[in-house]
């Protein structure tokens, strides 16, 4: 039975970029590291790990190998300690412009190179001894602050991002991480960028381009001026404070972002908890007890719906559907049946949700008659929108008007809605079409329907108006040609 684990810190993966743009990598074949990569893929994903002892120094291991880098005294560099030794204790000295040295705890020597001449032997940092981080993960997240225990989310009245929140609740609560120029910025729902000095701007300038730093499995952010973003003052405004060294107070894990949603059944009202327990299609407008964080079981593909009122949807006696669990069980499992521009859903007593005429939502109908059991669901926490599929993630292609979908870099779409269906809206304003041959193009004048299917934990399909789903491949071309939403047409989102 799957867990209830609404808020799960990500665990941090990240890229090595040296001075000439090329990415650290372990192979498989004698356990060799090399810089040769020219994108972040799996050989060339880390960990980083607190070493067990009581210093300073940390360890760093291959996702891919699950083995730790290690330094010899003579300078010989590779990945093939299963199990971590002295040699693979590393100290982390970040740099003024946000790059980081890495330091052989035991042998004082710094590593660095070029290609498949790497060695951890200087005496001195030059830039072969520069690394840039690039995180591995999914940019859309929650931010949590450590020392508050509250979430940062965007304060439209006030123009601000403030950490004062118990839940990361609605579309103001998802930040996206954006490199750049080495370094990383913090986007708001709305597209704006966090300054250091609290002020969200619409370009980002160099005070709002951050310096990561792990502490502890955590994160830290410093500015150009090596201070660092933190709560301040009773509303928990981030801001750069004075500290130039990160305490408690400076630290914030990150938080898997889970869709959140509306739905409208045929009555054209959202469904909702406001006038109790009952889940009922009863409001006109959408505001926190019409949204509903949505989460589903990798196993069972099937969902659950938690409310804004900490129950999730429940099947109860003679069908009917409350929103009063506080566990996840089989009776808080619907199967999704996606149905072109509407969802139908299945309970555990293997019937549909259906609307009855006092708009009350109960699991009552044996198949899908008509209108009252299918419903308009529109995902809302995600106004701009980063892909990733199996081979990288989704970005315009330099000097074409088509998308990759195998860089390490990415580009932020942004999403629109209606009547069951998505648009989206590239760089520069034009919205994805789809031509001949199944391309998908980025420069179009009018907007194109998109359907959106949720199909496992993190990652959605995307149906074409042809009704193929988009897909990566060996081309590293977005197309629009897959027969079924799996392997290379889903996409983590």
């Amino acid at each position: 039975m799957p867990t209830n684990g609404l808020h799960q810190v990500l665990k941090i993966q990240f890229g090595l970029v040296n001075d000439t743009d090329r990415y650290l990598t372990a192979e498989s074949f004698g356990f060799k590291v090399n810089a040769s990569a020219p994108s972040l893929k799996r050989k060339q994903m880390w960990v980083l790990e607190p070493d067990p002892g009581e210093g300073t120094a940390v360890l760093f291991r291959s996702s891919h190998l699950g083995r730790y880098l290690s330094a010899e005294e003579d300078g010989r560099v590779a990945c093939e300690a299963e199990r971590p030794g002295r040699d693979c204790r590393f100290l982390v000295l970040p740099q003024p412009d946000g790059r980081w040295v890495l330091q052989s705890e035991p042998h004082g020597r710094f590593f660095g190179g070029t290609e498949d001449q790497l060695s951890c032997f200087a005496t001195a940092i030059t830039p072969a001894e520069l690394w840039t981080v690039h995180l591995a993960i999914h940019p859309q997240a929650h931010l949590l602050s450590v020392s508050r225990r509250r979430y940062a989310h965007l304060c439209p009245q006030e123009d601000e991002i403030a950490a004062d929140s118990n839940t990361p609740w609605g579309v103001d609560a998802l930040v996206t991480l954006i490199f750049q120029n080495r370094q990383y910025c913090l986007k708001s729902c709305d597209s704006r960028y966090l300054r250091s000095d609290g002020r969200l701007v619409w370009e980002p300038e160099a005070r709002a381009r951050y310096t990561l730093e792990f502490k502890a499995g955590k994160l830290a952010f410093k500015d150009c001026d090596g201070h660092y973003l933190a709560p301040v003052g009773p509303a928990g405004t981030l801001r750069a404070g004075r500290n130039t060294r990160p305490g408690k107070d400076e630290l914030f894990d990150l938080e898997e972002s889970h869709p959140q949603v509306v739905l409208v059944a045929a009555n054209h009202r959202y469904v909702s908890v406001r006038q109790g327990v009952n889940v009922s299609a009863n409001q006109d407008e959408e505001l926190d007890h019409e949204t509903f964080l949505m989460q589903i079981d990798q196993e069972t593909k099937k969902c659950t719906f938690y409310s804004s009122t900490g129950g999730y949807w429940t099947l109860v006696t003679h069908g009917g559907i409350q929103a009063t669990a506080t566990q996840v069980s089989e009776n808080t499992m619907f199967e999704m049946e996606w149905r072109g521009r509407r969802v139908a859903l299945k309970a555990s007593n293997g019937r549909y949700v259906c609307m009855k005429k006092n708009g009350q939502l109960a699991a009552i109908s044996d198949f899908v008659a008509g209108e009252d059991e299918e419903f308009t669901l529109k995902l809302i926490n995600r106004p701009i929108l980063v892909l990733r599929g199996l081979d990288g993630f989704v970005c315009h292609r330099r000097g074409s008007n088509q998308l990759d979908t195998n860089r390490s870099v990415y580009d932020v779409f942004h999403l629109s809605f209606s009547d069951g269906a998505y648009q989206i809206r590239g760089r520069g304003g034009g919205f994805w079409h789809t031509g001949s041959h199944g391309s998908v193009c980025s420069d179009g004048e009018r907007a194109e329907d998109f359907l959106f299917e949720f199909r496992e934990r993190g990652r959605l399909a995307i149906r074409a108006r042809s009704g193929k789903y988009l897909r990566g491949g060996a081309s590293g071309l977005l197309r629009a040609d897959a027969d079924a939403p799996a392997g290379v047409a889903l996409w983590e989102y």
